[in-house]
């Protein structure tokens, strides 16, 4: 492909995703294709000769767009929302024009440069503490792929540290705790690390946040038993309900505590930090306080194309000091003078891609109060769909509503008397309705034994005729779920 080839492909490529975008609305949000499909539809081999680029750019609307969720659909309300933003995609483009491996500042110093501003930016517009600032020289901000790159890079920094400080401890003494609702990335870092995880209980009655008291109590007990538990990864909107490690608590017992390191991760929720209101509820102050690291994924509900997982560390030094090795074909002047920060020694990989460029674009086109508006209307459709699910009959909440997540159930006030096992089962039933449309997406999850359903808001496009068409579809689903249950005797 030359030049001229390459500006009218991509002048198709642009109106095409153009078209795409100005007709997701009336897409299915779930693809209809079967398991292995794409593999009956594609050649065994790949061409010997070069095909012609139209066709390829054909084929990608003939097969692939079909095999496609469409994450950003307005009815999509599955998981956490997926980001993307014209902005974006066309920082994505302007990145995959210059490759460069960025493994250190020479390898291309705009790279690393502009990394190191826009981690200080959104640190800004989040309100954390200047201590994580790139400009402390102390602290600083690295873009990572996913939450749990951060969490295992944030375990991998405080296991080194613990073992500086106590050489003579074994590796299989060593316990990272997580809760019983921290997401899977707190079992796949002590998985990958060889460590024991110790899940601590939460409860409903707590809104399923992990207490002082709890940790407290947990340290006593393992330190009393020659353990040593040196991390523990708390959370700021768990996946499953919302919920809000008790950080103003735990900050304490960090305190007596000196040598537990403290992540916190807040992939979905932490972006609503750049809402002044939202701060209190999102502990934010004792991030401030007491945080070792933190994390939160602009790739959620912050408005910038995958992968965009930001990581904070208080203390740099703990990173570098773990990661770091330079052989001699990766050193440089500036490197060995300490004065540009290499990010290769700041993650577990070497290269890394130019990720920064669509945070500058997305954080200049949209501005402080674009990413604002955007978290306050999708916490306003959430509200009025907690509100109408708060006054129906038919259903209940499962977990106190928090920014734009609601966990529900179908609950009806006219069987007060199902027992839990009948409700589990009811609502699976529900829930399989659910599941079977291609016009909705939306998830389940179990809170300590309860059976619910996720209603997780944040396409940018969703509008509330949107949210009112979830709840009818929801409130037809579920009274045809009870009318199945009671013809076939299910329920008495």
């Amino acid at each position: 492909m030359d030049i001229e080839q390459f500006r009218r492909a991509g002048y198709q490529a642009i109106d095409r995703i153009c078209d795409y975008y100005a007709s997701i609305r009336d897409r299915p949000v779930l693809s209809q294709v079967e398991p292995g499909y794409l593999r009956k539809a594609l050649p065994a081999s790949p061409p010997t000769e070069g095909e012609d680029f139209q066709l390829i750019a054909d084929d990608y609307q003939k097969y692939i767009v079909p095999g496609l969720t469409h994450w950003q659909h307005p009815s999509f309300f599955a998981y956490f929302p997926t980001a993307c933003t014209f902005e974006g995609i066309l920082g994505e483009l302007y990145a995959a024009s210059v490759p460069t491996p960025g493994f250190n500042w020479s390898a291309s110093p705009a790279c690393t440069e502009l990394e190191a501003v826009v981690m200080d930016w959104t640190a800004q517009i989040l309100g954390l503490d200047n201590s994580f600032y790139n400009t402390t020289e102390v602290g600083g901000g690295v873009i990572q792929t996913t939450a749990s790159d951060s969490a295992l890079i944030a375990t991998v920094a405080a296991r080194s540290r613990y073992i500086r400080e106590h050489p003579h401890v074994a590796m299989g003494e060593l316990v990272l705790y997580t809760t019983t609702q921290t997401h899977s990335l707190g079992k796949k870092a002590g998985l990958v690390l060889g460590l024991k995880v110790r899940a601590l209980e939460v409860t409903a009655e707590d809104d399923f946040a992990l207490r002082g008291e709890t940790l407290e109590v947990a340290l006593k007990e393992d330190v009393d038993a020659g353990l040593h538990p040196f991390v523990l990864i708390a959370t700021i909107g768990t996946t499953s309900s919302g919920a809000v490690d008790r950080l103003d608590e735990i900050s304490n017992v960090v305190k007596r505590y000196p040598f537990l390191w403290l992540h916190v991760d807040a992939a979905w929720a932490g972006v609503a930090l750049v809402c002044p209101e939202y701060r209190e509820a999102c502990q934010l102050p004792a991030v401030n306080n007491c945080a070792d690291s933190f994390c939160t994924n602009f790739h959620k509900w912050g408005l910038i194309n995958f992968d965009a997982s930001c990581l904070w560390v208080r203390h740099r030094k703990h990173l570098t000091n773990a990661l770091d090795v330079t052989p001699e074909f990766l050193r440089s002047k500036h490197g060995d003078a300490g004065t540009v920060i290499d990010y290769r020694n700041w993650h577990l990989g070497l290269g890394r891609r130019f990720r920064s460029l669509k945070f500058w674009f997305v954080l200049r086109s949209r501005g402080v109060t674009g990413f604002q508006q955007y978290i306050t209307d999708c916490t306003k459709l959430n509200a009025t769909f907690a509100e109408r699910i708060r006054e129906s009959d038919e259903f209940c909440l499962v977990a106190k509503p928090f920014l734009a997540l609601t966990v529900f159930r179908l609950a009806p006030k006219s069987l007060p008397h199902l027992t839990a096992l009948e409700l589990n089962a009811l609502n699976r039933a529900f829930y399989a309705r659910l599941a079977s449309r291609s016009d909705i997406a939306i998830t389940q999850t179990d809170l300590n034994g309860v059976f619910c359903v996720r209603m997780a808001i944040g396409a940018e496009k969703t509008v509330e005729r949107d949210v009112d068409r979830a709840l009818d579809m929801i409130g037809r689903e579920g009274r045809a779920t009870l009318r199945e249950w009671e013809n076939v005797g299910t329920i008495s």
